[in-house]
């Protein structure tokens, strides 16, 4: 098991910049995937970016070029480096890692089962 705390949201004028981290913790493997989402009110869960063992990385194409992934492998934590933040970016952002930490699939939002409590990024015009 493993047991993630996101932080660092807050609120923000359009074209600002913001930095969430997730602490990751329970488990002394690191070596797994791992990803960030976002839910607005009204709207389904949207992945947003995932970071592979490794350094590969996926973005989705309304945030790719504007938000980073990391993680900082010796501290176990993830982060997500937001740029140029825009109005539709306003969301509760969770971090999530995979039901097989070992296997470490992150293929699809289903393979994701452990979940953070979420930080809220609210973006102004």
């Amino acid at each position: 098991q493993v047991r993630l705390v996101e932080s660092g949201g807050g609120s923000v004028q359009d074209g600002g910049s913001l930095r969430l981290s997730c602490a990751a913790s329970g488990n002394p493997y690191s070596g797994y995937c791992m990803g960030w989402f976002r839910q607005a009110p009204g709207k389904e869960r949207e992945l947003v970016a995932r970071s592979w063992p490794g350094g590969r990385t996926t973005y989705a194409e309304s945030v790719n070029g504007r938000f980073t992934i990391s993680k900082d492998n010796a501290k176990n934590t993830l982060h997500l480096q937001m740029n140029s933040l825009k109005p539709e970016d306003t969301a509760m952002y969770y971090c999530a890692a995979p039901w097989d930490l070992y296997g470490s699939s992150c293929r699809t939002t289903g393979d994701f089962g452990y979940w953070g409590q979420g930080t809220q990024v609210t973006v102004s015009p």
